[in-house]
């Protein structure tokens, strides 16, 4: 078999442009103008684009009276399911009120469909949960309760155990602490 014939295998060229299809949708956050996230999400849909948009149920106090009210769960976001074209992102981003696409450049990143489907899962269960810093390993972090409060060093993660590193850069030796049951925030 020549080398010619093995790039043009007809069992090989559908799985690598499987690979790159511009027209798998997947989900996309976009930025809006705060307090727009509703009206976003009718134009978007007026035009046939998938939404998401998570709301919860707050109680908020006045001085005189109490009132249950409906919000986004994270202020000046929408998220859209579509295939990344230039035509759907245009679509998207001549909306009225739409900043831009969250990513690099504006041009988006896709988030895994499992992320959407988990944040859905809380939202329509109202199961209890607060919001929490967004932490990512390798990252400087300080503890805020319990005996370790003040503590500062770096977020590790090893066989699922998140543990903290303290380290003295001065003799380069360090130690490490399992944090689970912490609360931590960034520094």
């Amino acid at each position: 078999m020549s080398a010619s014939s093995q790039l043009w295998d007809p069992a090989v060229v559908p799985l690598q442009r499987a690979e790159t299809e511009p027209d798998i949708a997947r989900w996309y956050a976009v930025h809006t103008r705060s307090r727009h996230e509703r009206v976003v999400v009718q134009r978007l849909q007026d035009r046939g684009i998938t939404t998401f948009l998570p709301i919860v149920n707050e109680i908020r106090r006045w001085s005189d009276r109490r009132k249950t009210v409906e919000l986004p769960l994270f202020s000046c976001y929408v998220f859209v399911k579509l295939a990344p074209t230039s035509e759907n992102r245009l679509q998207v981003l001549t909306v009225d009120s739409v900043l831009n696409f969250v990513g690099v450049r504006g041009q988006g990143t896709a988030i895994p469909d499992e992320q959407i489907n988990a944040i859905r899962m809380l939202v329509e269960e109202q199961l209890p949960w607060h919001t929490y810093p967004f932490l990512k390993i390798g990252q400087r972090v300080r503890i805020r309760d319990g005996a370790l409060n003040g503590v500062e060093g770096i977020l590790v993660s090893r066989n699922g155990e998140h543990t903290l590193v303290i380290s003295i850069d001065a003799i380069q030796r360090s130690l490490a602490v399992r944090i689970e049951g912490y609360d931590v925030e960034p520094v």
